[in-house]
């Protein structure tokens, strides 16, 4: 048809050449593409793609003397299968939700971090565990907290011209153990009307520390700083009472199909006191272990 341009389409095998293909025109990037197609629907392809499957440096968990990094196009199923200290436990039962098996053995951590979702499962245990992302370019590489990085609906910090190569969790943040709780219309392939991750740090049958962030309440998922730090140094026994005079002022939870605001911030109350019980039973489950 006169006047349509065509569209270009580029799948390196080394990362510097695909960080010089983003200096040269904006592209949409291409990872697992579990959100791509079904977002195309039957219309045409309108942009330029840039195809990262075939970066296969980008794909794997390793472990350095700090971190825990988990590279770009690490699919859910390997999450699943690799061996992690009992935080990331959290990560793994997030990890189960994404859609079916058959989009866990696609869909990368990555993509899902971009694609920016207000629901999206990976992003609230990724913000319990003080998770950053490395973006690079030609112009170098810089980290970036999680919750700097999401900034709305399908918003981020990436530039044009950056790339996404992995996610890095400090191992500061991997002590204690770890529990997920989502809420869906049904129990299986649902997008969440809430969903709460916990980690907790026991000290004999006291907090010592917790993290908690709740997802699908407001447009980006958020960490609860305010009830962590009254939970910090107290029983267990008083775990749900804390939770339950907690405001939780962090979130904006709307009406939508899936759910009220009012009934939204109810639930993401009782999720999170499900998450921080799940993690609690998994503090001292790897404590008999060790």
């Amino acid at each position: 048809m006169a006047g349509r341009r065509s569209m270009d389409y580029a799948r390196p095998t080394e990362l510097e050449e695909a960080l010089g293909l983003l200096c040269t025109k904006r592209w949409t990037i291409l990872a697992g593409g579990t959100d791509f197609y079904p977002a195309l629907g039957a219309g045409p392809l309108k942009s330029d793609v840039l195809d990262i499957n075939g970066l296969s440096a980008l794909s794997g968990i390793e472990e350095t003397e700090t971190h825990f990094v988990i590279g770009a196009r690490t699919s859910w199923s390997a999450v699943i299968a690799a061996g992690l200290p009992p935080a990331f436990d959290m990560l793994k039962q997030a990890a189960r939700e994404v859609g079916s098996v058959q989009i866990q053995n696609t869909g990368t951590v990555a993509g899902n971090l971009c694609n920016a979702s207000p629901a999206a499962d990976g992003v609230p245990p990724l913000l319990a565990l003080d998770a950053e992302v490395e973006l690079r370019s030609v112009r170098g590489a810089r980290h970036l907290p999680l919750a700097n990085f999401i900034l709305g609906n399908r918003k981020t910090a990436r530039a044009d011209d950056e790339l996404l190569t992995a996610v890095r969790v400090p191992k500061a943040a991997t002590r204690g153990a770890s529990g997920f709780v989502k809420l869906g219309a049904r129990r299986y392939l649902v997008i969440s009307i809430a969903m709460a991750a916990a980690r907790v740090v026991p000290d004999g049958g006291r907090v010592a520390k917790a993290a908690i962030s709740v997802g699908s309440c407001s447009a980006v998922a958020q960490r609860l700083s305010g009830l962590e730090s009254r939970l910090e140094g107290i029983k267990r026994s008083e775990m749900r009472r804390t939770v339950m005079e907690y405001a939780f002022p962090e979130l904006s939870p709307i009406d939508d199909v899936r759910g009220t605001a009012t009934y939204r911030r109810e639930a993401a109350r009782e999720i999170v006191i499900r998450a921080l019980e799940q993690a609690w039973q998994g503090a001292g489950h790897s404590e008999v272990a060790a």
